[in-house]
């Protein structure tokens, strides 16, 4: 009879491992937040505004404000999700559009390597918009939209 307690804690020490290993998993495929600094006004954004936003098609805000994108990096996961789901395109095929904007006057959004840098640059930054996974915002930024994030590698 005593084996059977040591057991299920044998079990109970092979198996949660996995189970926190898993709900970090569906953690990580949760949400992408779209993320503007807490002084912002309150101001919805449809995915044509950001696709508008990010093609530096759209330059300012409702209340006149100078509109500042930053990405992550274009090798990003979340960069990845980001523009498939925004442009229906991975950063590399916006490439050739980036080429063509550039010949006209206009660059591309800051590329920043990390989900905090873009936290503070955000944060920091009036008039910014920027993306990390949903569970990397802190206090220092405010949520303006939840994309879905199918998956990442």
């Amino acid at each position: 009879m005593r084996c059977i307690p040591l057991l299920s804690l044998s079990v109970v020490c092979v198996c949660l491992p996995a189970l926190l290993c898993a709900a970090d998993r569906a953690d990580q495929l949760g949400q992408i937040a779209v993320i503007v600094p807490q002084t912002h006004i309150a101001e919805t954004v449809s995915r044509e505004d950001l696709a508008r936003i990010y093609q530096r098609r759209q330059r300012f805000w409702g209340n006149g404000a100078e509109i500042v994108p930053f990405n992550l990096m274009a090798d990003h996961p979340v960069r990845q999700q980001f523009s498939l789901q925004i442009f229906n395109r991975s950063p590399e095929d916006m490439r050739d559009y980036w080429n063509i904007q550039y010949f006209h006057g206009v660059s591309p959004p800051y590329a920043l390597a990390s989900e905090e840098a873009v936290i503070q640059f955000v944060a920091s930054t009036p008039g910014a918009i920027g993306y990390v996974p949903a569970r990397s915002v802190n206090g220092q930024v405010k949520v303006l939209m939840l994309l879905p994030l199918s998956s990442l590698p």
